[in-house]
């Protein structure tokens, strides 16, 4: 064998019925978020909306899934509510390992059911079953609902949507396994237009381990590089969180709604404070190693007599800065107290924080007022913010009605569009600098995942620009991270896995032409990944990047807006040149 095709499972939910066949092979669409993007196109509708029932919801993963580590993600694919474009979220857990012990490369949605459902999947097996009682049933308590219904013992995995999704929120999330979602753009709003409440992947095979020497060499040498250098150790200490000290002294984390990058109460939201204070475990997906996911214990007085309640509650650098620092939140506890109000409601905590730190400000400056936010949001105090998650999960009057559709929707009807964070979506974590807001910008799935940019702003000198260059590293560091995403592999790992390394683990389970046309076949699914989002009606000419992005000041200075509008012109000129590359 040198080859084999994908095994795919589609599951109609007009009709309660599904249907294995075989896709394309490894070799003509390599997985993941090339295999998603070739689904799509082959069961979507670039013209249809988002919401139209026919629009498939795809969760895929790579053909190395389950037999390397780290190879612990899942692709999910739609057309976003948020922008009506194809898009992409991936999400660990225990999901991939779930499909492939069940056999299915990738799981296609598409209809819509007749009431709120839950769908169960095994290997020999699928059910769909009305759940209109738990309608809207936060997060939490869906799932411990739904795992008592269907146990996950062994290679099991739920998948849940809060009343965010059900309400159509743009920017939905779909909670994974409790700690893990697909977080960005809406894929949870389109669960939910689908009527579908959880989907539970019953993992019900034996997956046999490939033969031979190669293979047992490979695995040896890629488990001993991730568990024995020390490369991967960082994100198990402190993890991610251990960026807020550094960026806050480089001037380049966002605080109050972008209108400052540092501030000296950076030490009660760091990542060593929140290990030192809350830190409860590490924990990880299923099949890696590492342990990088931090769970924090939220304690919370609700009697006078010393009654605690406590909950588990997962972060991260981005949720922390969009959840603590761009809210003004200056103690550790505030912000768990924050995360857990968007996860309770099935919210993507980036888009969520980063839309409410505007509506506070919004709120400071008079654009609106609180008959409109209806509580108020002050910048620096949590109780305000914590009430508005759930009235903005459940968009309750006109104000938080358009503010789920997205900052700039609110800004464009009420006024503040200059200080609306939004880069393609809610910004990420970084105010590096103009090569990184033009990446998230235009950047195919708006992400600080897209490309290194915001490592590229910090590598160079300030006065180093050249924007012929650092449009050609977005271009290229795209490609490399689509090689990554097409298997499905942590982007945590893509000092471990290079090409090199990707084409001998090819080689060692039997995939010798996937691997002879790695190169080439990233380059062929990066351009169908924006082929298809062109096709939705994207146009990288067309983003506007707002005034408040080129007020940021950084260690580097103010932004240069001559050589952000250059970036802006030349990275979408590249972008429209790679999707036609194939015609």
């Amino acid at each position: 064998m040198s080859d084999r095709p994908f095994h795919i499972l589609h599951v109609d939910l007009e009709t309660g019925q599904g249907k294995r066949s075989d896709f394309a092979p490894v070799s003509q669409v390599l997985g993941g978020s090339g295999l998603a993007a070739a689904l799509f196109e082959h069961y979507g509708d670039p013209k249809l909306p988002a919401h139209h029932p026919s629009q498939p919801l795809i969760f895929a993963i790579g053909p190395l899934t389950g037999i390397f580590p780290l190879m612990s993600k899942v692709v999910c694919a739609f057309k976003s509510p948020y922008n009506e474009e194809y898009a992409e979220s991936h999400a660990g857990g225990r999901l991939a390992l779930s499909m492939r012990f069940a056999g299915y490369d990738a799981i296609v949605v598409t209809g819509q059911a007749k009431e709120l459902s839950f769908l169960s999947i095994g290997g020999r097996k699928l059910h769909v079953e009305g759940v209109e009682y738990l309608r809207g049933r936060d997060v939490f308590s869906a799932g411990k609902y739904l795992r008592k219904r269907t146990p996950t013992h062994g290679h099991g995995s739920i998948i849940r949507i809060g009343p965010a999704g059900e309400n159509q929120v743009a920017y939905a999330c779909i909670n994974v396994d409790s700690f893990r979602h697909f977080g960005r753009l809406g894929s949870g709003a389109v669960m939910g237009a689908k009527n579908l409440k959880g989907i539970a992947v019953i993992g019900d095979r034996e997956l046999p381990l490939p033969d031979g020497k190669e293979y047992k060499k490979q695995f040896k040498e890629i488990y001993a590089q991730v568990t024995s250098t020390g490369m991967m150790s960082k994100y198990h200490n402190l993890g991610t969180a251990e960026n807020l000290l550094a960026l806050n002294e480089l001037r380049a984390l966002p605080w109050d709604n972008l209108r400052h990058t540092t501030r000296p109460e950076i030490d009660g939201i760091s990542g060593e404070r929140f290990a030192e204070q809350l830190l409860l475990r590490q924990t990880a997906c299923a099949g890696c190693p590492v342990g990088c996911i931090h769970i924090g214990l939220l304690r919370e007085k609700f009697a006078d007599e010393n009654e605690y309640l406590y909950r588990q509650v997962s972060y991260d650098y981005e949720p922390i800065f969009a959840c603590g620092s761009m809210l003004g939140l200056t103690a550790a506890s505030d912000v768990l107290t924050i995360l857990d109000e968007c996860e309770r409601q099935g919210l993507d905590v980036m888009s969520a924080g980063v839309a409410l730190a505007w509506a506070a400000e919004a709120l400071d400056k008079g654009i609106i007022t609180e008959k409109e936010t209806l509580v108020p949001l002050v910048n620096g105090e949590k109780a305000g913010f914590a009430d508005a998650v759930a009235l903005l999960g459940g968009r309750v009057n006109e104000f938080y009605r358009l503010l789920g559709e997205g900052t700039l929707k609110a800004a464009a009807h009420y006024g503040g569009e200059d200080f609306a964070c939004v880069l393609g979506q809610e910004m990420a974590g970084y105010a590096t600098g103009e090569v990184y807001f033009v990446s998230q910008a235009l950047g195919f799935r708006h992400s600080h995942l897209d490309s290194g940019a915001y490592s590229y702003d910090q590598k160079k000198k300030p006065g180093e620009k050249d924007a012929d260059d650092a449009v050609a590293y977005m271009i290229e560091d795209e490609r490399m991270r689509v090689m990554l995403t097409s298997m499905v592999s942590c982007l945590f790992a893509r000092k471990v896995y290079d090409a090199d390394r990707l084409r001998e683990a090819l080689r060692s389970v039997g995939l010798s032409d996937a691997a002879d046309r790695l190169d080439e076949l990233a380059r062929e699914m990066q351009i169908l990944r924006w082929r298809m989002k062109i096709a939705c009606g994207f146009d990288p000419r067309a983003v506007k990047i707002p005034r408040r992005f080129l007020e940021v000041e950084t260690w580097k200075g103010t932004m240069d807006e001559a050589f952000l509008n250059e970036l802006k012109e030349k990275y979408a000129a590249a972008i429209l040149d790679l999707a036609g590359g194939e015609e």
